[in-house]
């Protein structure tokens, strides 16, 4: 049995702690959080107020480390120093050299198992649609899209400043909201050439990040991809994700898996799991992935997101950001491509 700890008891927890609940071969025997007032909140599992106490009290084997984005990399760093597994929720980092450097020391720590949260990679739609691609059934990829229209008040960002500020988050809409979609995206078109994006904040909010965000993307095989993200929709709509190949179109929507083939047939092909009384957007997948995570641990497999795989998406991230910025296309350098 596998002694797991959870750090950060924010919105995305309560996901994480009903995945480790499920799973037989965990004991959720801690929490940790700087709000005291949480004491009480999950019942049967001790809290702390400080993580490296509680790591040391404890003896734990795992912890899911559910913290505001700039604590990722120096509470990740402590938690592999001490010899302990870590899934980790997205991003892998503020930045890609904080990014880069967990990828190091995943490295140079082999027998530790470091795992980000990118779970859409396991939705049943995403499955299938790799598959497909995979297959050579429909040809080759010629273009990807990925749209992220949602929406968020300024209480979202007033109740927790983190959010709106850059240091903190190391960005708004793309790194927040959109870095599942991103990370999807190079998924399918591979190695990337270039980057030609904008960024930009259309509400009238109090915040140093970006809401809205655009980009034209290059893949080294000749397919191009368009991204289209920002919180400044007057609802929550679903994430599309559509890849056109020589003799078909795939497109997810609404967390279905629809197929119109060369004669206008539509087929739907896969759906996502649902997550009872969650929010849509967080799907059924997380409990996909850190049941992944502990099968890793327990069976020595290699059969989860490593840091290398959460890379890509950060760069996409800096690429827009800069291209914005100078008014111009920024080339790729490649080093790893999201696939372990």
């Amino acid at each position: 049995m596998l002694k797991t700890a959870v750090i950060g008891l924010g919105d995305i927890s309560s996901i994480h702690i009903l995945a480790i609940q499920a799973n037989p071969f965990v004991e959720l025997c801690a929490v940790c959080d700087v709000d005291e007032g949480l004491k009480d909140s999950v019942p049967g599992a001790k809290f702390y107020k400080y993580y490296q106490e509680m790591i040391e009290a404890e003896a734990v084997d795992c912890v899911h480390i559910c913290l505001p984005h700039h604590l990722h990399y120096p509470v990740a760093k402590y938690c592999i120093e001490q010899g302990v597994h870590v899934f980790q929720e997205k991003p892998l980092g503020l930045n890609t050299e904080e990014g880069l450097a967990l990828v190091k020391l995943e490295e140079d720590n082999k027998h530790i198992r470091l795992c980000v949260c990118l779970q859409n990679r396991f939705n049943e739609s995403f499955e299938k649609l790799q598959k497909l691609i995979d297959s050579g059934e429909y040809g080759k990829v010629i273009g990807v899209k990925g749209l992220v229209t949602w929406s968020r008040p300024s209480s979202y960002y007033e109740m927790k400043q983190w959010r709106g500020n850059m240091a903190h988050a190391g960005g708004g809409v793309m790194i927040n909201q959109a870095l599942h979609t991103l990370d999807l995206m190079q998924l399918i078109g591979g190695e990337m050439v270039s980057i030609k994006g904008e960024v930009s904040r259309l509400l009238d909010y109090e915040i140093e990040v970006e809401d809205t965000a655009t980009a034209n993307i290059t893949f080294e095989s000749g397919a191009r991809g368009l991204f289209f993200a920002t919180i400044a929709n007057a609802d929550n709509d679903s994430v599309e994700l559509q890849v056109l190949l020589e003799n078909a179109k795939l497109t997810i929507k609404d967390s279905i898996l629809f197929c119109i083939d060369e004669a206008g047939k539509m087929e739907r092909l896969a759906e996502d799991a649902k997550l009872p009384g969650s929010k849509f957007y967080y799907g059924a997948s997380h409990a996909k992935l850190i049941n992944a995570f502990y099968d890793s641990i327990v069976s020595d497999t290699q059969d989860y997101v490593h840091a290398r795989d959460a890379v890509p998406s950060l760069k996409m991230i800096e690429a827009i950001r800069k291209s914005s910025q100078r008014n111009k296309a920024i080339f790729m350098e490649g080093q790893y491509n999201g696939k372990s």
